[in-house]
């Protein structure tokens, strides 16, 4: 951002043009490649196909991200975020008001449309990565090891769901994590949505009712 001065002397940011075209230059890589990727499969797509379906030159594709492994990583995780932005589900703002509803149920609806969002979108990439992973090893080191992300982010909402006042009193917050986990995966989700040929709408109904019964004590 660069400052400059109002008229009554006091200094003010002004958008930073350089910066947002950047921004913009990387966010169409991100999309051409993410398009590429589900058509055509991680090994068959090229920089040079993704740079011609940006509309940017491939040595721009370089430069922003170094590789073809960089750049499938950030198709991921722009995938699960919605943009390019350097923020944790956690810490995004449908999360965090999900969690913040009152009641159980009113949580669990807020927050199975929040995962239907991120779902619509990772589904699809669901079996490139693993296919990527399978024949590059140097694909699955790019994410840390340890305890799956999807499932900490389904705990913390567990956590929270499982102390508003209308929760099921049987259920604690590593079943209710499970719950969510289980149902709430892109694989089920591909099973009903593209297999079965579900709405997106008819899968959301059917996943919120599934797990009120099984979280809220007002059932379904």
């Amino acid at each position: 951002m660069d400052a400059v001065k109002r008229s009554d002397g006091q200094s003010e940011k002004r958008p930073d043009k350089r910066a947002e075209r950047s921004r913009r230059t990387r966010e169409k890589v991100v999309e051409a490649a993410r398009e590429l990727f589900v058509a055509q499969g991680y090994g068959a797509t090229s920089l040079q196909e993704v740079a011609d379906r940006a509309g940017v030159a491939v040595q721009t594709v370089y430069f922003v991200f170094r590789n073809k492994r960089a750049l499938f990583k950030d198709v991921v995780d722009a995938s699960i975020a919605g943009d390019t932005e350097p923020v944790a589900t956690m810490d995004r703002d449908w999360f965090r008001a999900a969690c913040a509803e009152p009641t159980a149920a009113g949580q669990l609806r807020a927050h199975v449309r929040g995962v239907r969002e991120i779902l619509g979108r990772v589904a699809p990439i669901t079996p490139v990565i693993a296919a990527a992973a399978a024949t590059d090893p140097e694909i699955a080191a790019q994410w840390p090891t340890g305890p799956d992300p999807r499932y900490t982010v389904q705990h913390a909402a567990a956590e929270a769901l499982v102390s508003k006042p209308d929760a099921l009193p049987c259920v604690d917050a590593d079943r209710a994590a499970d719950l969510l986990y289980g149902l709430l995966s892109p694989e089920l989700y591909l099973v009903f949505v593209r297999d079965r040929g579900w709405s997106p709408d008819a899968w959301e109904e059917w996943a919120c009712a599934t797990l009120a019964v099984q979280l809220c004590s007002g059932g379904a």
